[in-house]
């Protein structure tokens, strides 16, 4: 699956995604870490990647087409508690199951909206 992640996703988190032979962008480093979000979502709907972030601002574009959006909001994050909810949300759906896909994982809840279906 092609996946874009935040330079807020952990590198352990990276490491993992590219262990189980995801393409991974990490914008860690480059030249484009810290553009601006409506920029930075240009560039992963050009690619056509899942984008994996804690910014919840991603979620405005849940009604758009998209390559799916997952977003990690914990009340008390840390490297570790963020790992494991995108491990968990990565490994609950398929590749072709994102295409669409919001999907927001909180302490122990979390939520999904698929674009263009209603409340």
């Amino acid at each position: 699956m092609k996946i874009f992640v935040d330079e807020n996703i952990p590198l352990m988190t990276v490491r993992a995604l590219r262990g189980m032979n995801h393409d991974l962008v990490d914008i860690r480093g480059t030249v484009d870490e810290g553009m601006i979000d409506d920029a930075l979502w240009e560039i992963i709907q050009r690619e056509g990647r899942l984008l994996i972030t804690t910014d919840k601002g991603f979620t405005q574009h849940r009604d758009k087409l998209h390559h799916g959006i997952l977003i990690v909001r914990l009340r008390q994050p840390n490297r570790y508690k963020i790992h494991q909810r995108v491990m968990q949300a990565i490994t609950r759906f398929t590749a072709e199951e994102w295409p669409g896909l919001l999907v927001v994982m909180r302490d122990v809840v979390q939520s999904v909206w698929r674009a263009g279906e209603k409340g």
